[in-house]
């Protein structure tokens, strides 16, 4: 589970903090612009470097910097909790003078108090011994780790199967010309990763059906059909007063493809997690009277395991979330950086939905 996340000089976000201890679910909201998307483009950041991209300039850029200050250093903190034992990973990167590039200036990760490696530079410290990584590149990706009990292979594995959403459902095919285990965040992999998730545990096919049966009552289940070598395609069958209908995954609509897409996220929770999911604004493509119950359906099946962060800005999903788990980020106008508060902390008056919806919230 997440504890902490720690970011810096990264694009609206300033010494920004958030605490998330005893938190299996937790909101995020706040305006357009005060750095909720880019709470899930960080964590981006850190997700692909657990899926083994390690170059710097693939993982940020000279952009990236808060108001263009390359002269501060981009960092990032995370601490997570796997098995028990607290995992504190840093990285920092700099942009010194005349490079063109970004490069490593600090980076580390600690296991429940002990090193597990430091580094400066290109200059790493693995188990007391020393060596040199290109200071272009993220050394965490690279060391070899020594078995799949290794901390190493641990922390790669909760960080590369993260689940980071911000889905485009239009881009959707259901298509598939292989398996993953490594949705992308736009969700255009949906099919590969349903095929990954089928081919692991068979058995999740029941818990997506249930799932899309309690939301779409007509629906009667789906085949992943396999229409070349290696190449399948996602049909769903619907039946009404005796009539079968067949429709291709692509052809649903939007909020349908959304609903494919939770049931999935909960599925692979239950079959190979337990998972982070950040999910950026996951009632976009919903009705009003969908949200309540999609909303409630992922903050339950995360209470027994895992971890969900969602931003909103609907007053249906915000009301499904209480004072203790809603973050509040806010900034006044886009020279000043992201401040967070917990609501529960905020002294308000009135009803939540409404003092969002004037604006009167100020940290």
């Amino acid at each position: 589970m997440l504890q902490r996340l720690y970011i810096h000089n990264f694009r609206c976000l300033e010494n920004f903090e958030l605490q998330f201890k005893n938190m299996p679910s937790a909101l995020l909201i706040g305006k357009n612009g005060a750095g909720k998307s880019t709470v899930g483009i960080a964590l981006e950041v850190l997700q692909r470097i657990g899926r083994g991209i390690n170059r710097v300039g693939h993982l940020v850029q000279t952009q990236d910097f808060a108001r263009g200050r390359s002269d501060v250093p981009i960092r990032f903190e995370i601490e997570v909790l796997i098995n028990e034992k607290l995992y504190q990973y840093t990285l920092a990167l700099e942009l010194p003078q005349n490079f063109e590039e970004l490069k490593i200036l600090e980076e580390q990760l600690i296991v429940s108090g002990s090193p597990i490696y430091s580094r400066q530079g290109a200059s790493v410290t693995l188990h007391e011994a020393k060596f040199m990584v290109d200071w272009h590149l993220v050394a965490l990706p690279v060391i070899q780790e020594r078995s799949t009990t290794d901390p190493l292979h641990i922390f790669k594995t909760w960080l590369a199967r993260m689940i980071i959403l911000t889905p485009i459902p239009s881009l959707m095919t259901g298509e598939s010309n292989g398996e993953t285990l490594k949705p992308k965040r736009d969700g255009t992999n949906f099919g590969e990763w349903l095929s990954g998730l089928l081919g692991r545990d068979p058995a999740a096919y029941m818990q997506i059906d249930k799932y899309l049966r309690e939301i779409m009552s007509d629906i009667q289940g789906f085949q992943n059909e396999l229409i070349g070598k290696d190449f399948k395609n996602m049909r769903v069958q619907f039946q009404a007063n005796q009539a079968n209908l067949y429709v291709y995954f692509k052809d649903l609509s939007d909020g349908e493809k959304c609903f494919f897409l939770c049931a999935v996220v909960l599925a692979a929770n239950k079959s190979y997690g337990p998972l982070f999911c950040f999910w950026d604004e996951p009632d976009s493509f919903l009705s009003l009277s969908e949200v309540g119950h999609f909303v409630m359906s992922l903050r339950r099946a995360f209470e027994t395991g895992g971890q969900i962060l969602v931003t909103s800005h609907n007053s249906e999903a915000i009301r499904k979330f209480s004072n203790e788990n809603t973050l509040v980020l806010y900034r006044k106008n886009h020279l000043e950086p992201t401040l967070v508060r917990l609501l529960d902390e905020i002294n308000l008056k009135g009803d939540i939905v409404d003092t969002l919806i004037s604006g009167d919230i100020e940290l």
